[in-house]
């Protein structure tokens, strides 16, 4: 296919190319790799979410960007890409979160959540006017309440196909940071193991990386909680290069 033909399908964001493709999506998909890295890790126990929150003035502060989102009390998300179209996509997650309490009386379950969200964002690649969403989130929680709540992990997709994961990571570095959680995790890990698995995974895609350029927060039978800094900052004081080292 020739570039003007291709260009001809650029066009349309529910329109498939002669090879099967819907360059609109894999363009959402590439807005996706260049945003900052998030990382997902389910434990025994729980699930944590990570994230790396980049600045671009060294004036900004920090604290107002949001990687991470509580969506309920046993619920939450990591986000990578356009930041408006994550905001979009949690603020439709924490409403979908709300009706069910309302209705049900009870926490919506994390693959109930997914699949309907992932629905929304599939919708978006087949109506004209519409674009695909720049943006992928990670969800993580507890399927229920008390000790039979299991923790669960899911992907979303610019495509709108949602994927389950013991550990995942989405954003800049992508490669190179899930080859370390395929051979780091194991089936043991406790919520504070993957704490620590967590920010040693986002110190392999940016090293130089400071304690407030994390963002962590957990979620378990306690609920969803944000990690201190000065939790975070002894583990990366620890961890900081150490893989570099070891390399030489």
């Amino acid at each position: 296919m020739n570039r003007n033909d291709q260009q001809a399908y650029d066009r349309g964001t529910s329109l498939f190319s002669p090879d099967g493709r819907i360059y609109q999506v894999e363009y959402a998909r590439e807005a996706v790799k260049r945003g900052a890295s998030s990382v997902g890790v389910r434990t025994t126990d729980g699930v944590v979410l990570a994230a790396q929150r980049r600045t671009s003035s060294s004036l900004m502060e920090t604290e107002s960007i949001e990687k991470l989102h509580k969506l309920d009390e046993y619920l939450g998300a990591a986000s990578a890409g356009h930041v408006a179209d994550a905001r979009q996509l949690v603020d439709d997650a924490r409403t979908e979160a709300q009706r069910n309490r309302l209705r049900y009386g009870e926490p919506l379950g994390v693959e109930t959540l997914t699949k309907s969200l992932s629905d929304d964002i599939q919708e978006s690649t087949q109506i004209g006017g519409t674009r695909p969403f720049g943006a992928s989130l990670l969800i993580g929680g507890m399927n229920g309440e008390g000790a039979d709540a299991a923790p669960r992990l899911f992907q979303t997709d610019p495509s709108g196909a949602p994927q389950e994961w013991k550990a995942v990571a989405i954003g800049a570095n992508r490669g190179d940071i899930q080859e370390f959680l395929e051979d780091e995790w194991d089936d043991n890990l406790s919520v504070d193991d993957g704490v620590t698995l967590a920010i040693r995974a986002l110190l392999v895609g940016e090293e130089e990386l400071s304690a407030d350029e994390i963002a962590i927060a957990t979620i378990s039978n306690e609920g969803y909680h944000e990690v201190e800094e000065d939790d975070v900052a002894a583990i990366v004081e620890e961890f900081g290069g150490s893989d570099e080292d070891e390399d030489e």
